[in-house]
């Protein structure tokens, strides 16, 4: 069985995708990285596809026909980490928001530590944000507490999308019964690893926002995550959450 891959989605990240890349690459430990593009104009599998000669048995690229949402985009991640044998499969950004010295810190939590979720958590420890507005700050936070409140999970950062997960949890969690291919997508999946029983774990990380290229965030995405949780909440009433 492979060991770790981390899951990277982009669109329009040539500014940023080289030296991700050779930061992962850099690690002390052999991660391997699959990049899930859809079909950026910018050129972003061009520059992995030349990656690829450097790195050719630990850099991947999956590429996809147009711009089908950051859930979906795990979700074929997911679905090519289980088909290939690995055993700890990691979700991260493209833009250094997620500190590639971090995954290191999320492995040992699941590898070493035996949890099954390990999320790189911003709120675990106070606010650990650099360079939002406070307004962003301030939706990012509340959205957690309200998904909190809602749901019951006792995960500060709710909606953070910086992750590790065994395997196990992938092949329980049914994914091809995920509802969400935006922002509440990030919810869906640790709601779903927690009602099952999965053991979670949440480290602390430094978040800091993009200084290259475009973010994809919007308010409209907040509010898919506002209104999605009530629903997933209601739809928890009538599933059973046996992993046995």
């Amino acid at each position: 069985m492979k060991d770790s891959l981390v899951i990277i989605p982009t669109y329009n990240e040539k500014e940023n995708i080289e030296a991700m890349v050779r930061k992962v690459m850099s690690l002390s430990h052999p991660f391997e990285l699959l990049i899930i593009d859809d079909d950026s104009p910018d050129g972003t599998a061009a520059i992995v596809r030349a990656l690829q000669q450097e790195y050719p048995e630990r850099l991947h690229l999956e590429t996809r026909q147009g711009k089908l949402g950051l859930g979906t985009a795990y979700i074929h991640g997911f679905k090519y980490a289980l088909r290939h044998g690995y055993e700890y499969i990691f979700e991260m950004d493209a833009d250094f928001s997620h500190n590639p010295k971090d995954l290191v810190r999320l492995y040992a939590a699941c590898a070493k530590e035996g949890y099954d979720v390990a999320i790189g958590s911003r709120y675990s420890q106070g606010v650990n944000v650099i360079n939002w507005p406070m307004s962003r700050v301030l939706m990012s936070y509340f959205a957690s507490s309200y998904v909190r409140l809602i749901t019951g999970m006792p995960i500060a950062d709710t909606t953070a999308g910086f992750k590790c997960y065994r395997r196990k949890v992938l092949e329980t969690i049914q994914l091809n019964k995920i509802r969400f291919v935006g922002y509440a997508f990030q919810i869906e999946m640790k709601f779903l690893a927690y009602k099952y029983g999965f053991r979670i774990k949440e480290v602390s990380i430094i978040f800091t926002d993009r200084t290259k290229g475009e973010s994809k965030m919007s308010k409209g995405i907040f509010k898919e995550a506002v209104l999605g949780v009530l629903k997933m909440k209601i739809r928890s009433f009538f599933r059973h959450f046996d992993r046995y």
